[in-house]
């Protein structure tokens, strides 16, 4: 679709994707960028493509349907995939993903949209471990992610949260069971209570479960969804507008999905929207939807991806505007035991068995208010218990917290006696060799020293043999000068 004015999205048809028709130069294909739509532009960063990692910054303004690319005129963004971008205060928060840049922990970059300034954010507290792959979701002033891959393959299913306004990051204990260890699923907020967790893969597995974490108890809950089914799938992409959170592409390593689904959180009812054929760049694995406010109206737009060749195409869809319905509180199994408590309750009582055919009206009225009031009355009981159980879970959480820090700690001092022992062990060798080294010199000097007194004993018995030649040699002198001749004629 061309651009028709600066208002061309008002003529698009309701809840249909229609490619954009882009003038001038397009960025790089590509797939497992950031995406981010900032006052009626898409900011698009990093990503990769044919095994390499990008780093460009990209914008296209939704209104001139033109790309142009960012300078930023201080601070380097390395070439990053699978990372995660958010808008906070002006900027664009970039974190984790996979890079060339080593690092041990989650690294978290910012890019000022007004000076066009990048640089890295100190953050404190317990610093998750390096990943791709990972969801991340604002939730009020709090980052939560959750998931991802880590340097070594190894797959995870923690939950970490970065307080924005003190860039502390802390660890969250869950409670019931966790989902499996995934990457590249996806993520939403509902009524802002609710992290809802759909799909993702692990090495040999492409899921299609959804999981909802309850971000006041911290349970996980796995609902089942009504209406249509959800293909298994890994790399697919997500936004929500109102209660509808609408999900589009992804794969299982052998074909997209082409389903577009619409999925209403609040019914827990999932419908097809649209499909597209196998080799449409929306049945692409990483490829990128965010949601644009043009004109107060919202508009999906979608970037990128994969599906046997890297796309670069854009897309847009006009979603029909639906009833926004009373958010739905999603039970967690303790919230739900205790709902059964209640009705336990109601069940166990039942005013009909005191009234008898023979009492009047009158009697029967002031009977059965009594009847209500014992029913309020158990009802309030039953809710002090409740807020008694939760403090004693509030405690128990705070020692199993504390627990678990020094079980940490002790961990981390063992671990640090280790590396000392292997240190000693390994100097012990070293001794040990050394010493067996000078044993051997020893012995070698301790031959020389038997050999050299045979031979001082040999020069000894020589030095007497030359004394007692020299003795002789003496007298023989002394008596050829006794003998006279002709030498002592002439001398004399």
């Amino acid at each position: 679709m061309g651009s028709d004015g600066q208002n061309w999205y008002l003529g698009l048809s309701y809840d249909q994707w229609v490619p954009l028709s882009v003038a001038g130069p397009t960025p790089a294909a590509r797939y497992k960028h950031a995406a981010v739509t900032v006052d009626g532009k898409l900011y698009i960063i990093g990503g990769s493509r044919n095994g390499r990692y990008l780093s460009d910054i990209q914008v296209f303004d939704l209104k001139s349907l033109t790309w142009s690319t960012i300078k930023l005129k201080s601070g380097v963004l390395p070439a990053t995939s699978g990372h995660n971008m958010i808008l906070w205060e002006n900027k664009l928060l970039f974190l984790a993903g996979h890079s060339k840049d080593v690092s041990d922990t989650v690294t978290v970059r910012f890019i000022d949209l007004q000076s066009y300034e990048c640089g890295v954010i100190e953050t404190f507290g317990k610093l998750p471990v390096a990943r791709g792959g990972q969801s991340v979701t604002l939730v009020g002033s709090k980052l939560i992610m959750f998931g991802g891959e880590d340097q070594h393959r190894r797959l995870l299913n923690d939950i970490s949260v970065l307080d924005l306004e003190t860039m502390t990051w802390s660890t969250v204990e869950t409670m019931q069971t966790s989902p499996a260890p995934r990457f590249d699923h996806t993520a939403a907020l509902h009524a802002d209570r609710y992290l809802l967790i759909l799909g993702g893969c692990s090495h040999s597995i492409f899921f299609n479960d959804l999981h909802v974490l309850d971000l006041e108890t911290m349970e996980w809950s796995q609902p089942q969804l009504q209406g249509d089914l959800v293909s298994p799938r890994a790399g697919h992409a997500g936004v929500t507008i109102g209660d509808n959170w609408y999900i589009v592409g992804g794969g299982d390593n052998k074909s997209g999905v082409p389903e577009i689904l619409m999925l209403n959180m609040s019914k827990l009812v999932v419908s097809v929207l649209a499909t597209v054929k196998g080799r449409d760049p929306l049945a692409s694995e990483g490829l990128s939807v965010s949601s644009a406010s043009l004109d107060g109206e919202n508009f999906l737009v979608a970037f990128g991806g994969y599906n046997g060749k890297y796309n670069n195409e854009v897309y847009v869809m006009r979603p029909k505007p639906r009833d926004v319905l009373h958010p739905k509180i999603l039970q967690s199994p303790a919230a739900e035991a205790a709902a059964a408590s209640v009705r336990a309750a109601y069940a166990l009582i039942k005013p009909e068995k005191y009234l008898s055919e023979r009492e009047d009206s009158s009697f029967k009225e002031v009977h059965v208010d009594n009847t209500q009031q014992s029913l309020l009355a158990e009802i309030s009981a039953l809710g002090e218990q409740k807020k008694a159980l939760e403090s004693s879970l509030a405690d128990i959480r705070a020692e199993n917290a504390d627990l678990r820090n020094k079980i940490e700690d002790v961990n981390t001092t063992h671990a640090d006696l280790s590396k000392e022992l292997q240190s000693v062990q390994g100097q012990l060798i070293s001794e040990r060799s050394r010493c067996a080294k000078l044993e051997a010199q020893i012995a070698e000097l301790q031959k020389t020293l038997e050999s050299m007194q045979s031979i001082e004993e040999e020069v000894q018995a020589l030095r007497k043999e030359k004394s007692k030649l020299d003795r002789d040699m003496d007298a023989s002198s002394v008596q050829k000068q006794g003998s006279g001749g002709a030498w002592k004629w002439i001398t004399g």
